[in-house]
């Protein structure tokens, strides 16, 4: 039997973003925070590097807007930029409060006065400005706000729920556009559940799965910006998805990203002769944004016909990097590569989407009651290209933004009264799941083959091709068999795969993470890919 839940705000997502919102409302607000999975299943903790800020008296909020801006391609919103940078400090001191244990200095650094903790310097940032809790920054962010929330009677944190869509005034035939809640499937009994609210937070993360080599945890499927899109929001730069330069190349090693602070420290990457390159790509050598970085990767693998390169930070002192990267360390000896020893090989694989749905500075979409927050937001922070660490600040600064806005309008907003359940009486179970898995494995790789580091005109209008006779393939599935975790989360990925590649063809020249061979050259004009949504699709 399904159930019906009302809720004064609707978190869905667990990650930093959404957990963060929850703990920034006050106590006499019932809010539910929901997991698809287990709570710790998002990307936030497996977030190794940092939060990039401002922090020490060597660093200013001008220099950390300009490398932003400059690793941004020319197309970061300067006011969205500024925003959350000068809001860093205050996101970090927050972090502080709640018991996040950040690596200390020990002894001080003279280079940094007035700053106990230690900072590290990563692709793009003109200064150490990224505070960290060892290389597992986002395990001791989550673990700490997870027990916060914990603490706290009016968050109900609920697992092994997966929304479906959202729940609009136009889908329930109301006048008006205003977002109620959503249906959510819950796994263990296998209903369609009814959350009414009267707000709705999309934490959901990005869409990196809809790639074959991704270093995001299996939920990352772009759930939010799909149900956006359905309800009527508006997405913009969904061409650009940056591909992490350097992920562990080993047959059980799955997506474990080898952070980019390594390179921060000083590690260099190599051919397999041992012999340097980046150089040849960039000035800053190994410390070059990522979008140039993957690509001379990308490059070079082509051009030698390997399957990967090396990453080498075994010239530093063994107990330093034992120490600065313990986990890093200990997941690479599970693979018999001891790092203080011997290099390490990786390969470029998607990490984050830079493009989501639109949002102002307060988080707010098209639609009146519903926010986007985190890696699901298009906030104009991170342009053609995010600046490492940049990320998880952006979580932190807009969810305290929409949490503010959130608390301005609960005087005139009430909960929704009684929703109708979810409609489950024309559909019946599946027996050919197969379809499921088959189209799930073909559109990731032809995502990875056409729509990845390098691009074409004949490349995208394939992908399109294809998407397309999957959407239809999709849709009739959908119509016609009862909703699973894996029906929904490859609805939503295929969804998203298609504004991407419309996203791609739309953009006629190569900026940032978005290069293709046709248009080798950056137009004058920094424009974004905005997408409309021509009709209500919920």
């Amino acid at each position: 039997m399904s159930q019906h839940f009302q809720h004064d705000v609707l978190v869905i997502g667990s990650g930093a973003a959404g957990l963060s919102l929850a703990l920034t409302l006050p106590e006499h607000l019932r809010i539910a925070v929901l997991s698809k999975g287990d709570l710790a299943n998002g990307s936030t903790f497996w977030a190794q590097g940092g939060v990039a800020a401002v922090l020490d008296d060597t660093d200013t909020v001008q220099s950390h807007v300009e490398d932003t801006l400059n690793a941004g391609g020319g197309l970061c919103h300067e006011d969205a930029v500024r925003f959350t940078v000068e809001h860093s400090r205050e996101a970090i001191q927050w972090l502080i409060d709640q018991g996040v244990p950040f690596t200390r200095d020990e002894p001080a650094d003279p280079d940094h006065p007035g700053f106990e903790f230690h900072l590290t310097r990563e692709g793009g940032h003109s200064h150490r400005r990224i505070i960290h809790a060892a290389d597992a920054t986002g395990a001791a962010i989550f673990k700490t706000l997870l027990d916060q929330a914990r603490l706290r009677p009016n968050i109900e944190l609920l697992e092994q729920r997966v929304a479906v869509d959202l729940i609009t005034e136009p889908r329930l035939g109301i006048e008006g556009d205003r977002c109620l809640g959503a249906y959510v499937l819950n796994r263990t009994s296998g209903e369609v559940d009814t959350f009414g609210s009267r707000f709705t937070v999309l934490a959901t993360g990005g869409a990196a799965k809809v790639y074959l080599y991704t270093s995001n945890p299996d939920g990352a499927c772009g759930d939010g910006i799909a149900m956006a899109w359905r309800s009527g929001c508006r997405v913009a730069n969904l061409e650009f998805n940056q591909f992490h330069p350097t992920c562990l190349y080993h047959p059980q090693a799955k997506s474990f990203l080898i952070t980019e602070a390594l390179r921060g420290e000083g590690a260099h990457l190599k051919l397999p002769n041992g012999e340097r390159f980046m150089h040849r790509f960039d000035p800053r050598g190994e410390l070059a944004p990522r979008d140039i970085v993957a690509r001379a990767i990308d490059h070079e693998m082509k051009r030698l016909g390997i399957d990967c390169v090396y990453l080498d930070i075994s010239h530093q002192p063994s107990t330093f990097i034992k120490t600065h990267f313990p986990t890093v360390y200990e997941r690479c000896l599970e693979f018999s590569i001891d790092i203080t020893q011997e290099a390490i090989p990786v390969v470029p694989a998607a990490h984050y989407t830079c493009g989501g749905v639109m949002v102002d500075g307060h988080g707010r979409t098209d639609v009146p009651g519903l926010y986007a927050i985190g890696e699901t937001s298009f906030t104009g922070l991170h342009g053609a290209n995010r600046m490492a660490s940049n990320s998880l600040l952006e979580c932190f600064v807009y969810a305290r933004s929409a949490s503010q806005d959130i608390l301005s309008q609960l005087q005139r907003i009430t909960i929704p009264s009684a929703l109708p359940s979810w409609d489950a009486s024309q559909v019946t179970d599946s027996d050919e799941d197969v379809i499921i898995a088959h189209n799930w494995d073909e559109l990731r790789r032809f995502m990875w083959d056409y729509v990845g580091i390098v691009r074409t005109n004949k490349r995208l209008q394939r992908a399109q091709h294809r998407v397309r006779l999957l959407l239809d393939e999709i849709d009739e599935f959908y119509s016609n068999y009862k909703v699973s975790r894996d029906l929904i989360e490859l609805r939503n990925l295929a969804q998203v795969a298609e504004l991407m590649i419309r996203s791609a063809m739309a953009r006629k020249e190569s900026r940032g993470l978005h290069y293709t061979l046709d248009y080798p050259h950056m137009l004058p004009e920094a424009l974004d890919t905005i997408l409309v949504p021509t009709t209500y699709a919920g």
